[in-house]
């Protein structure tokens, strides 16, 4: 094999493995009712089917990057591929939403594995600017036509075949991708890696863990409940710890000195808008289409096409604006334009007319196409060679820790909202106190309004199952309305940072010349 094949071999296997882990956390958002059904599974067991991976990929990247620059490239993705094969035969075989989200946690393990090794596999590959940045172009193909299908492949998959076997299609695939990994990759590694972080990378997951896991059951024992309280506060108390370990470590996760720089603030807060208020849509949007509209899981998977396509379209719109304007004021414009279109969707969510949600998709996700790279190219803009590969650490934890927050607070959101709904919506019903309980609220949540109203029947039945659905679609629209507002809110702290940058980078230009 010529030095050029094997280089796109590399390329190839390094962009199919990052783009089977985009695959896997986009394509099991159309499964959740399914899976509701199934374990007959509350609102809190789906979220954590999606937090559950969430919280392990985010805990575990920066660590897992250190460790494959230690002991090799090719070796870690191997063994991320082992793990995520056993993960997914684990979450296939489940025999209980406690056996899944557990399975999923190791997925998420696995899947930090893999991204950070396949990333810096590509990176050590092709060094020279022309080569470099076609690789990089392949392997953001290879991520926009994975996110594009994901909704459609899960809903087929789901409706025709089964839940399960949107994990089990994954054994096929590791088993092929180390393969090809094995025969075609050569191993490499960095020579002066630092220490591990074992201290902060325990200290951040836990910490998140415990804010995740507040979040989400605030839901049903409320936020005053000790419970709930005590876990924000030992996550307050760990996340400060956290800090407290990278400020005394020589080789630490994180540079904590780079968040003094106003852009770099800037730029990692539209990488949080952007996954906070615009990826986190592909959790809750299936949940929406199926349960406001009844649509079967492969009609749910073609209803989100407009928002995954309008992310493909949005890079290209992104390159030509990146041209006229400044990179601050793209991103800035990005995040308005997620805004504009949440808030949209918030407006159009109870009128049960699917062509004007379609038009808030097409709007968020265009938004959010302009951001998926300019965030990161604005970040690793903002510091030197040498600490690219922190950046880009910063850069994925943090995409994967708003994910996760956002799902635990727009969640609380979701089911408070269609809670006070369906108690105003009922008020007139007769016996509606005894049929609309925890139980009915927590199977409609979680998307399983046949099990919740399998208690109804006749006239009365159908008004019940009509008002639910319109709740749904009331919590919908105020989760959607509370991400546009904050992406607004991000976009003008965005815009206010970087202007702060720059009058600090012409003071310190003006300093550096008269001190010449």
């Amino acid at each position: 094999m010529s030095n050029t094949s094997e280089s796109r071999f590399v390329l190839l296997t390094a962009s199919a493995t990052c783009a089977l882990i985009t695959l896997d956390t986009n394509v099991v958002a159309v499964a959740l009712p399914s899976i509701a059904r199934d374990f007959h599974a509350g609102f809190a067991d789906v979220e954590w089917v999606v937090s559950a991976y969430m919280v392990a990929f985010a805990a575990c990247l920066l660590p897992a990057g250190a460790l494959a620059d230690r002991v090799g490239r090719k070796k870690m993705l191997i063994a991320g591929l082992a793990a995520f094969f056993l993960a997914s035969l684990g979450c296939g075989l489940a025999p209980s939403a406690l056996a899944l989200n557990l399975a999923r946690a190791a997925k998420g393990v696995g899947a930090a594995m893999l991204l950070t090794s396949a990333l810096a596999i590509i990176a050590n590959t092709f060094h020279e600017g022309a080569a470099r940045a076609r690789a990089w172009a392949v392997w953001g193909t290879c991520m926009g036509v994975s996110t594009t299908i994901a909704p459609l492949v899960g809903g087929v998959i789901t409706q025709w075949a089964g839940w399960r076997w949107i994990f089990l299609m994954n054994l096929p695939i590791c088993a092929v991708l180390a393969a090809c990994a094995w025969r075609g990759m050569r191993e490499s590694r960095n020579p002066d890696a630092g220490s591990l972080d074992l201290a902060g990378s325990a200290l951040f997951a836990a910490a998140l863990a415990l804010g995740v896991w507040a979040l989400i059951d605030a839901q049903a024992s409320g936020w005053t409940d000790w419970r709930t309280v005590a876990r924000l506060g030992a996550c307050a108390v760990l996340f400060i710890a956290f800090v407290r370990v990278q400020r005394s470590r020589e080789h630490a996760m994180i540079d904590l000195a780079l968040f003094r720089q106003p852009r770099f603030v800037a730029a990692v807060l539209a990488m949080f808008g952007y996954a906070a208020c615009a990826q986190v849509m592909m959790t809750f949007l299936p949940l929406y289409l199926q349960n406001a509209f009844g649509l079967p899981a492969v009609r749910a998977g073609i209803g989100m096409l407009p928002f995954a396509i309008a992310m493909v379209v949005g890079p290209r719109i992104g390159a030509s604006l990146g041209r006229r304007v400044p990179g601050m004021t793209l991103l800035t414009l990005g995040l308005a334009t997620i805004g504009v279109g949440n808030l949209l969707t918030a407006l159009f969510a109870g009128t049960a007319n699917y062509a004007l949600i379609a038009a808030g998709m097409i709007v968020t996700g265009l938004g959010a196409g302009v951001l998926n790279g300019d965030t990161q190219k604005a970040i690793m803009a903002c510091v030197p060679a040498n600490r690219t590969g922190m950046a880009s650490g910063i850069s994925t934890t943090t995409r994967f820790t708003a994910i996760v927050t956002s799902v635990g607070v727009l969640g609380a959101v979701l089911a408070t909202r269609t809670h006070a709904a369906l108690d105003a919506r009922a008020s007139s019903l007769a016996d509606a106190a005894n049929v609309l309980d925890a139980s009915f609220l927590s199977r409609l949540l979680a998307g399983d309004l046949a099990h919740a109203g399998e208690r109804l029947s006749g006239a009365q039945g159908a008004a019940i199952v009509g008002i639910a659905r319109e709740s749904f679609a009331s919590g919908f629209g105020a989760a959607l309305g509370v991400a546009g507002l904050c992406a607004l809110t991000i976009a003008a702290a965005v815009w206010l940072l970087a202007g702060r940058g720059a009058v600090e980078g012409g003071a310190k230009a003006s300093g550096e010349a008269l001190a010449e």
